[in-house]
């Protein structure tokens, strides 16, 4: 079975992420900007609310025998200091059901396919 992981984390964040999940073994990522807010319902600067805050979303399919694994490297690499803070991101799991390669249209087996 395979898992997809999609993790929101501060833009200035993501580089470390992704250099993480590279030397981990974990080259295949997508990622993206997009802007959004927690449960903080964004910042208040003054007497400006920011309530779209701007984030980087990573997502990348693996084996589910890596999750933890996966989960724990992206963790490490997104967190502030070593406490974390308000903001640092969220992770969202979910299994994959089908993966079709577009060149070919082959649907390929989800236990052998990493994005």
């Amino acid at each position: 079975m395979m898992i997809m992981i999609r993790a929101i984390v501060r833009p200035e964040k993501a580089d470390d992420v992704l250099a993480s999940l590279m030397d981990a073994g974990f080259p295949a990522v997508t990622k993206y900007s997009v802007a959004g807010r927690g449960k903080q319902r964004g910042i208040k600067i003054g007497e400006v609310t920011y309530d779209e805050i701007p984030k980087t979303m990573l997502l990348s399919v693996v084996k589910a025998e890596d999750k933890d694994f996966v989960i724990n490297t992206i963790m490490d690499a997104a967190r502030s200091g070593t406490k974390g803070a308000f903001g640092d991101g969220k992770i969202f799991v979910t299994e994959v059901e089908d993966v079709y390669t577009i060149s070919s249209g082959v649907k390929e087996a989800t236990e052998e396919v990493a994005a």
